[in-house]
């Protein structure tokens, strides 16, 4: 007999959106198997390949049988390169026991949330943001506070914010410098005063450093003065400029990181947890059981990410982003989009939109069905006017960069 019964979901799943950008690219492949062509500027993915060191130690490893599992904590080599990374990039001392090696920067947000988060208890977040980081926090039957945040912040939290929005039930606070969809930092003397706002409440400061090492200090030609968009770069190893660390200004937070962005290793799902000594039992304990361990392949390979060899890569391709970035900002504010905040990192512009169409979900449609270019609506990063926003994603070369540019001015006329 059949069951007409139907499915019984948990509740949590009514408060879990699906990603729109993953819809409109399924919508894109079906429009390319028909024969169109398609520019892509909605994924959030580098176009560059795994660097060949990375891959060269990958291929060794395999070879040489490496496919059993490792610590659950991650291969304690890993873990020391990982440490060296702060210390030569960030002037920062890390103890490498501090560090969790975890399948992507998904499962150290996991992790995080796992060791701090009761059922009940409150997060801040910056609204608009990376969609993830609520629906982990209502995963774990905690409430995600979206926080509306402006221009005149560059779309980041703020003490003010921290006051505004903190009550009883609230824990930490989560950051994301750069941030996705914005693209914006926060500074070192911002990034300080958040976090001793957290801690005065006796909250933890959790910052999302996925970016780091995508940063664009200086706009070829820029001459407007820009709003309060904080800058506070360094120069690091490898030559290029960096971004504030939340160890270098508030060491007891907890730090995501990833290999995905910056060290083009998407497929490999590769991150690391930086947490404070107190909780690195707890966090060992509960990754032993969601994950057993870190795909064993992907953690020699990453032994590489850290190489000379690998850096110089990395860096002519970060240039190689900028040069996109340059390109591609003022493009789209010449054809009538607000950009009012440059974005100082990652691989994001977020433009509004609302000169240009009342609705930015059905215009990001009517750009892939009419146009062929695909961007993301901001309906997927929060509910702080979604509709007036575009997320443009400069993952593409630059000869695509231009062909996209120049079908949305055939499509708007101008």
């Amino acid at each position: 007999m059949t069951d007409t019964r139907p499915p019984r979901i948990a509740r949590r799943m009514a408060d879990i959106d699906s990603f729109q950008v993953m819809d409109l690219l399924a919508r894109a492949r079906e429009l390319e198997g028909q024969g169109r062509d398609i520019v892509h500027m909605e994924i959030g993915e580098p176009d560059f390949p795994t660097p060949a060191p990375v891959l060269a130690a990958a291929q060794r490893a395999l070879a040489e049988g490496r496919t059993h599992y490792t610590p659950a904590l991650g291969l304690p080599a890993l873990r020391e390169a990982i440490a060296g990374f702060y210390r030569d990039r960030y002037r920062v001392d890390v103890a490498p026991e501090r560090i969790i090696v975890t399948p992507g920067a998904s499962g150290a947000l996991l992790l995080a949330l796992g060791v701090l988060l009761n059922p009940g208890e409150r997060i801040l977040l910056a609204d608009p943001g990376y969609p993830c980081n609520r629906h982990f926090v209502r995963f774990l039957n905690g409430a995600a506070t979206a926080v509306p945040v402006e221009a005149d912040t560059a779309w980041q939290l703020t003490p003010r914010h921290v006051e505004q929005y903190w009550d009883d039930r609230t824990i930490g606070a989560m950051v994301a410098s750069p941030s996705n969809p914005t693209g914006t930092l926060l500074g070192r003397e911002e990034l300080a005063a958040l976090a001793g706002a957290v801690a005065a409440r006796g909250g933890t400061l959790i910052a999302d450093e996925i970016y780091h090492g995508l940063i664009y200090p200086k706009v070829m030609g820029e001459e407007r003065p820009l709003p309060a968009s904080p800058t506070n770069v360094g120069e690091g190893r490898g030559g290029g400029s960096r971004a504030t660390s939340a160890l270098e200004v508030a060491p007891d937070s907890f730090v995501i990181n990833s290999f995905s962005k910056y060290f083009q290793m998407t497929g490999w799902r590769l991150g690391w947890l930086v947490v404070p000594p107190a909780y690195v039992r707890e966090v060992e304990k509960l990754a032993q059981n969601l994950f057993i361990a870190p795909s064993t392949p992907a953690q020699y390979a990453a032994l590489a990410a850290f190489s000379d060899d690998t850096l110089a890569v990395l860096e002519q391709r970060r240039a190689e982003f900028q040069r996109r970035r340059d390109f591609l900002l003022p493009a789209l504010r010449e054809l009538g989009f607000g950009i009012p905040v440059t974005p100082e990192g990652a691989f994001y512009i977020y433009a509004d939109c609302s000169a240009l169409a009342a609705d930015s979900a059905q215009f990001s449609r009517d750009l892939l069905e009419q146009a062929g270019v695909a961007v993301t609506p901001g309906t997927d990063f929060g509910s702080h006017h979604p509709e007036c926003y575009l997320r443009f994603a400069y993952t593409t070369d630059m000869a695509r960069l231009e062909e996209g540019v120049a079908r949305i001015r055939r499509f708007l006329g101008r």
